[in-house]
């Protein structure tokens, strides 16, 4: 039996080999060398040659008296909360309702794939999309607003800095609600019907149910969700990248992952500032997730987990006392 269990793990090691290799070569290696060219002066198309400054956080310094820096974080996380907050409202609203066994509602497996499609889409695709959507002066949605009678004029819509925030927020929420109704289905078909069956019993109504049962049962899936659309948020590239040529009026549409873009590749060619920037916003992602993880943990678990650690030490002083 040995043997074969053996065996059987020499199986599971070769088998996982593909994956450490790729994550070693696509992963691992450009990170370490990220941090690394992060405190050098590497710089210019094809530089390979690099010496570290003598001040090794000049690079992270100018980042943050760059004011182009600052605003492309203030609009991700700006951007991020506009459709993320509408994203959970809706996606939670779906996922309560299509669970709802009392309900019984007809064709969900059809309403899923509908809604999840948009996630199918590849960004560029949707970026073209809308851009031809929201295009002035004969774009189909300044068509609409005079045909109803709510514009006289020609809109140019990515002329202002808030509509075009608001028409990237949109298409991410478009893009993503779907993927997280489905997350928090598989939460909720994760709960334990006995306790909807108890609290049915117990004469609570639907609103009842979902605050009292449904909402605390989900708080590790929420936690994922939170910190899985944060994580995505931050490093939102493709749909303002593509979407509004040169970031829009003022900036309005530079995140923190074009901003890293454009100090690489967009002719300046300053590898050693989009690799602090990167550092930097990886920091921002770790410490905020960290945060999240915090506040969002089960209060009654880590509780109970102090109280044992106090008393497994209480139980140690004693033997050593008695000894």
């Amino acid at each position: 039996m040995k043997k074969t269990k053996k065996q059987y793990a020499r199986y599971g090691y070769l088998f996982s080999i593909p994956f450490v290799v790729s994550f070693l070569t696509f992963n691992l290696y450009p990170l370490l060398y990220t941090v690394v060219i992060s405190f050098t002066d590497l710089k210019g198309v094809a530089a390979t040659e690099f010496h570290f400054l003598p001040n090794l956080f000049q690079n992270y310094i100018d980042a943050f008296n760059n004011p182009s820096f600052v605003t492309s974080l203030k609009n991700t996380v700006f951007i991020w909360g506009i459709n993320f907050i509408p994203q959970i409202v809706l996606a939670l609203s779906l996922a309560v309702w299509f669970t709802n066994k009392r309900m019984k509602i007809k064709g969900v497996g059809i309403f899923k794939v509908l809604f999840y499609m948009p996630n199918i889409i590849t960004a560029a695709s949707i970026a073209i999309l809308f851009s031809a959507f929201f295009e002035a002066p004969i774009g189909p949605m300044n068509d609409l607003l005079m045909r109803l009678g709510l514009s006289s004029k020609t809109v140019y819509f990515f002329r202002d800095a808030l509509t075009s925030q608001g028409i990237v927020a949109f298409i991410q929420f478009w893009m993503w609600y779907g993927v997280t109704m489905i997350v928090l289905i598989a939460g909720i078909n994760g709960i334990s019907p006995t306790i909807f069956e108890a609290a049915a019993i117990d004469g609570a109504n639907g609103i009842q149910t979902f605050f009292m049962v449904t909402f605390p049962s989900l708080r590790p899936i929420l936690l994922y969700t939170l910190v899985t659309s944060f994580v995505g948020g931050m490093q939102m590239f493709d749909i303002p990248r593509l979407l509004v040529q040169r970031s829009g009026p003022d900036n309005a549409t530079l995140t923190t992952s074009v901003y890293i873009y454009n100090q690489a590749f967009s002719g300046s060619y300053m590898f050693n500032r989009a690799a602090a920037a990167s550092m930097i916003l990886f920091f921002i992602i770790a410490v905020c997730s960290a945060i999240l993880f915090y506040i969002m943990r089960d209060q009654d678990a880590a509780a109970l987990k102090k109280i044992q650690k106090a008393r497994a030490k209480n139980e140690k002083q004693a033997r050593r006392s008695g000894a």
